[in-house]
């Protein structure tokens, strides 16, 4: 596939990572030079200076005959323009944008389809790791919270602790400690490292443990692994952006939420929008302020401003003072190891939220989701069977007796309404949803390959 990419950034970095292959010809364009060579020096793509909206730069960046372009710029505008010039001017079939202004987000109906604004995907990151740290919330303990089948089965991680059930036990007693629920370990990273989980493997303290379980069923299984953890019921919120009043609005109908923001106006206007939630202006690395504010009592404080120092030293500084959780934002991924795991308990990264929705609007219709997960470095994906024993891979065939990359595990089958946990003997049917665990996001393409029907399926 003929892919152009406008932006160089993380995100525009990331996904060109993720998409550079045999079969993709990838293009990005950017108005910054010293990103270009560097992803050129890195992955195997062609490159072109200048703006992405410009007719002449997406002519050159070969428009006339791309199949998709994906514009992930800075700017919302440009972002727009590329989609409309595109269209109007090159006929490329699929066009996906970035959109963060929630002035655009909210009339997105009327504004993106063919006949006004010719985008057919907007990616909202905002509104995206908004949804994610939500599921977080809602699963206290979780490092991450994955949903597939419209929410029927998660994929969540956890580090296990001394104290969880399981820990110290081969993972095959899990069913002896939950007999009526049916759950599978997908993976287990030791020290950083991927373990292949067998029925023998002892789980071991400090082991990041990822698990696929129907979602009425994830506390449940959380439990075997680390004391279960008290919902948050005091959450204090740092950045009033479109993420921080996002998650105030979300909150503070079930908890009691503080937001604390910096600037005097903004945090005028939040107090007037948010209907119970106390909006305080000031710095939150200010030890004072958060004295006052009796911070320890809070149950997380969460830091999202656009600034990493701030959310990272904000949040140290909360936990030396007595919170009891505290999650950051970090846009920087390079920051996300060194800081998470410490005083920091979970680090988000907004760039994998926004590829993992990306991805999932450019993989072939039969990707449902496509999730990256510890830090790009795993991927987890839903995938739906087609065809039949003559046409498919998998289709009619057990689990035992597919032909899986190394590192990879499927986790559960969504067959209509019924979860269905994998096990060997499992038996792959037309139209179901398939979800699989790869501990290498290389092997992606392999399973791609595994379940494209053959050229008699239509």
């Amino acid at each position: 596939m003929k892919i152009i990419i406008i932006g160089a950034g993380q995100v525009g970095a990331t996904l060109a990572e993720s998409l550079v292959s045999g079969r993709n010809e990838i293009t990005v364009i950017d108005q910054n030079r010293a990103l270009l060579d560097e992803l050129q020096d890195k992955y195997d793509l062609n490159v072109v200076l200048g703006n992405g909206a410009h007719p002449d730069v997406l002519k050159h960046a070969g428009a006339d005959d791309a199949e998709l372009l994906v514009a992930v710029s800075s700017t919302d505008e440009v972002n727009m323009l590329a989609c409309q010039v595109a269209h109007s001017m090159f006929k490329v079939f699929r066009k996906i944008a970035r959109i963060r202004a929630p002035e655009y987000i909210r009339h997105k109906d009327v504004l993106f389809h063919k006949d006004q604004m010719p985008v057919d995907h907007i990616i909202a990151p905002e509104q995206l790791v908004t949804a994610y740290i939500k599921r977080l919330i809602d699963y206290p303990g979780a490092l991450q919270v994955i949903e597939f089948a419209e929410g029927k089965v998660s994929l969540v991680g956890v580090k296990a602790y001394y104290g969880g059930k399981l820990v110290g036990h081969a993972i095959s007693t899990l069913r002896e400690h939950i007999p009526n629920i049916d759950t599978r370990v997908a993976a287990i990273f030791r020290q950083g490292h991927a373990i292949r989980p067998l029925g023998t493997t002892i789980i071991e303290a400090d082991d990041e443990v990822f698990f696929v379980a129907d979602t009425r069923h994830i506390r449940a299984v959380m439990e075997e692994l680390q004391p279960l953890e008290e919902r948050y019921k005091r959450v204090m919120i740092v950045g009033g952006g479109h993420i921080g009043a996002g998650l105030a609005r979300e909150l503070e109908g079930n908890s009691r939420v503080k937001l604390v923001e910096l600037s005097h106006h903004r945090a005028e206007e939040l107090s007037a929008e948010l209907e119970n939630t106390l909006v305080l202006q000031g710095d939150a690395a200010d030890q004072r302020l958060l004295s006052e504010e009796r911070i320890e009592e809070i149950d997380l404080f969460i830091a999202v401003t656009n600034d990493d120092e701030a959310n990272i030293m904000s949040a140290m500084l909360a936990k030396r003072m007595g919170a009891k959780k505290t999650m950051v934002l970090i846009q920087r991924t390079a920051y996300v190891d060194l800081v998470q795991g410490g005083e920091i308990d979970i680090a988000i990264s907004p760039q994998q939220a926004t590829v993992s929705a990306l991805l999932r609007h450019i993989r072939r219709d039969f990707f449902v989701n496509d999730y990256s997960l510890r830090k790009g470095a795993a991927e987890a994906v839903e995938l739906i069977a087609k065809g039949d024993e003559n046409t498919s891979k998998v289709v009619g065939r057990e689990l035992r007796e597919l032909d899986l990359p190394p590192g990879t595990t499927i986790g559960a089958i969504v067959r209509g309404s019924e979860v269905l946990i994998a096990h060997d003997k499992n038996v792959i049917q037309h139209e179901d949803h398939v979800i699989l665990f790869l501990v290498d996001k290389k092997y992606v393409e392999e399973i791609e390959k595994l379940f494209t029907p053959g050229a008699l399926y239509f």
